[in-house]
């Protein structure tokens, strides 16, 4: 389906996008330069959040509700063999997912445990789940050695990593996040990580060294910019603005939901030093209101 604008400036990249244009949530493949979006979940009756690709490009994991609760699949990048990956029972969800470079490992969250917010990982064919700690949006370093994930303290989020494993846990940020959603990322080179923190009554994207060094805010946004997403190559980063912090209060989240305004929360871009930020007018309407991000691959 052909769109109405294109951005020349992302010539050579796809995304990731979660629309609300037919109705349901659905995960869409984007060419934000030549214009084509494609339907790659095809559910009129469910909804399909929080997509990721996998390394190579070639494979999308993503959530779904299709089964009574948001469960975890896994479908080639042109939406065909979709594959369960796990089966829990509501009021249990999937989160977001994380790979590392080798594709060995799905890492993901679940919320709605007794325990809290859990962290875990999944082979992509389903076997040898494992939790591997609480807390929420976990994210691999490319090499898979590290986890950084935020987690909650008395006042809010802070940001932390950890070994994959889940030992040797370090507090990267000092100031809890009352806000939450941090949805934090890697670098491809893994020598930074993004994230979002709170800046007044405001979200804005910040940049950190794994060691916790080299804070640096990168958004001036002065809204709620969140869920980044850097391309394979490093020169962009995707991530989410809406008009307010909105799930920081059950009405207002109630309300966002219920609206369902088509521009609430579109997608922008920006270089890694926070440079050329604009929306991306092809996802600016009709995009869902969750975190879900917008990760690109080099285009085929």
């Amino acid at each position: 389906m052909a769109a109405r604008w294109i951005d020349p400036e992302l010539a050579g990249y796809q995304f990731l996008w979660a629309s609300i244009r037919t109705g349901p949530v659905e995960v869409y493949l984007v060419d934000a330069a030549g214009g084509d979006v494609t339907n790659l979940t095809r559910q009129r009756t469910a909804d399909s959040h929080y997509a990721a690709w996998s390394p190579d490009g070639g494979q999308v994991t993503f959530t779904s509700d299709r089964d009574g609760t948001h469960n975890l699949y896994r479908m080639d990048a042109d939406g065909r063999n979709v594959r369960q990956l796990t089966h829990e029972t509501a009021p249990v969800v999937a989160g977001m997912q994380s790979l590392p470079a080798d594709g060995q490992w799905i890492y993901f969250g679940l919320f709605g445990k007794s325990e809290g917010p859990l962290m875990c990982r999944i082979r992509p064919n389903g076997g040898e789940f494992r939790v591997i700690g609480i807390g929420v949006d976990p994210a691999v370093s490319p090499d898979g050695n590290e986890i950084v994930y935020a987690r909650q303290l008395a006042d809010g989020h802070c940001l932390f990593a950890a070994r994959v494993d889940g030992t040797g846990e370090r507090q990267l940020t000092e100031t809890p996040n009352a806000f939450f959603g941090m949805h934090p990322t890697w670098t491809p080179d893994g020598d930074a990580i993004l994230y979002a923190d709170r800046v007044g009554e405001a979200l804005e994207l910040f940049r950190i060294k794994p060691d916790g060094s080299a804070r640096r805010q990168l958004t001036e946004m002065k809204q709620a910019a969140t869920s980044p997403a850097v391309s394979p190559d490093g020169k962009w980063i995707s991530f989410r603005v809406c008009d307010e912090v909105y799930w920081k209060d059950a009405a207002a989240s109630q309300r966002a939901y219920a609206e369902r305004r088509s521009d609430k929360r579109p997608v922008w871009v920006m270089t890694p030093e926070g440079g050329q930020a604009h929306v991306v007018e092809t996802m600016r309407y009709h995009t869902t209101i969750d975190g879900s991000r917008a990760p690109m691959r080099m285009k085929r």
